[in-house]
């Protein structure tokens, strides 16, 4: 039975609406991390290093993608509770051909300082050719990178968040069997891997547009748009936490590398890469949940309902303190057998790479909670504030945490630099939630 985005929400309905998109970022996550799997274990220790090191360039450019599906869809969702379906439609239908634009105009620069990128980043010369590969195959198609990004949203917007899963689940499945295909099969190397990874994400992109443009049974169509400044520049702001955090993110990411480099070489980049790829299928629980609850914060938000708005805020926040436990739990009892099937070829690494991990996974406990805080503001429409807990604690506490830590701490410090500053987010994170809690009512 469909669920509709009026309703009160059990826990059993909550749990239900939510399931779909935190599947969705789970098997997104996961076919991403096939692919880690498959470069380190067919291609070499030199391929997923690379990977690794030129990959926060190309996550700063998705930071555009997420700002505006976060930010726009916080939009929609409110006309949608406002009963303004007309409006809904057109704001969804700009959003996606900006998006398309913005994505052809950063494929031109990437190709061109590509490697001036990748020697900034730290890329050797034994790297060089794999950070070519890697990143001028998936800049052939970031438009649909990045339409795939915002159709997912706009799935759980429209109340067919089913339908958004079968299409990850399709194109996730078509990443992994293909993964098998070029890389284990054919030999292709780290070259298989991305054609895999890019023919997915077209698959993904066409299905959300063949289905929005033609009529449906969701709450939203694709339709010739009209511009509207106010409502791109509402989507930037509403989602200047999501593009902050992604960007800070891709900084971390890149200043982590720095740090790993100086201290222990291109094993540090590899072990820090096999805890992303750990973390990212993690966090997608988070990124998931928060995914389908936001769009029921937004409506309800419009309809100025703040009774179900207290419902929603109390139990998410339940949520994400239970899932952080538990996987704090599953990465300790897991970090061995985790970290062996990405490098245990290489005893070293795998030993490194395991105490990193339990070490890294503490900071799980809070993270959740911290991730709620900003996507919660984003969906009440409040960017600003969303931003700024993003921008503090990730580029003020993280950043500084990872440049002082290892000076205090020696390599273990990078590891615990996450904790420290996860830490400090949730100090800010409650004192926003306290502070506004009468503004919005929840």
């Amino acid at each position: 039975m469909r669920i509709q985005l009026s309703e009160h929400f059990t826990w059993n309905k909550l749990l239900r609406f939510t399931f779909p998109s935190i599947i969705m970022m789970i098997f997104t996550s996961i076919y991403v991390v096939v692919d880690g799997f498959f470069v380190s274990n067919f291609a070499g220790k030199t391929a997923f290093s690379a990977i690794n090191l030129v990959y926060p360039a190309l996550a700063l450019v998705d930071a555009l993608a997420f700002m505006m599906e976060s930010g726009s869809a916080a939009i929609v969702g409110k006309q949608l509770g406002e009963g303004n379906r007309k409006q809904a439609n057109n704001s969804f239908s700009l959003i996606v051909c900006i998006v398309i634009v913005f994505a052809i105009l950063i494929m031109i620069p990437g190709y061109i300082f590509l490697d001036d990128i990748s020697r900034l980043l730290g890329a050797s010369e034994e790297m060089m050719p794999y950070c070519r590969i890697y990143a001028r195959i998936l800049l052939s198609v970031f438009p649909f990178r990045m339409c795939q990004y915002i159709f997912q949203a706009f799935f759980i917007a429209g109340e067919k968040s089913s339908l958004g899963l079968k299409v990850t689940l399709g194109a996730g499945g078509i990443n992994m069997i293909l993964d098998a295909l070029f890389v284990a099969v054919f030999k292709w190397g780290l070259a298989g891997a991305c054609i895999a990874t890019v023919l997915a994400q077209v698959f993904g992109s066409l299905c959300g547009i063949v289905y929005f443009i033609r009529p449906n049974d969701s709450l939203l169509q694709l339709v010739k748009p009209k511009f509207d400044l106010h409502v791109l520049v509402k989507s930037c702001t509403n989602g200047m936490s999501e593009f902050v955090g992604n960007l800070a993110y891709s900084t971390i990411f890149i200043l982590y590398n720095w740090q790993l480099m100086r201290m222990i070489g291109q094993n540090g980049v590899a072990a820090y890469g096999v805890i992303q790829y750990i973390v990212y299928i993690f966090a997608s629980i988070y990124y998931g949940f928060n995914a389908g609850v936001s769009s029921l914060v937004s409506f309800n938000f419009g309809a100025k309902n703040h009774e179900e708005l207290h419902n929603l805020y109390t139990k998410s926040l339940v949520f994400m303190t239970a899932a952080g436990l538990g996987i704090l739990l599953i990465n300790l009892l897991l970090a061995d057998s985790l970290s062996r099937i990405f490098v245990g070829y290489d005893e070293q690494l795998y030993l490194l790479t395991s105490r990193a991990l339990k070490i890294y996974s503490y900071s799980f406990t809070i993270y959740g909670i911290n991730i709620f805080g900003s996507a919660f503001f984003t969906a009440l429409n409040n960017g600003w504030i969303s931003g700024i807990l993003a921008f503090t604690r990730l580029f003020l506490f993280e950043v500084g945490c990872v440049f002082l830590l290892p000076y205090m701490m020696g390599v273990d410090g990078i590891w615990y630099a996450k904790l420290v500053a996860e830490l400090l987010g949730i100090g800010l994170t409650t004192l926003f939630f306290i502070r506004f809690k009468k503004k919005y009512h929840y």
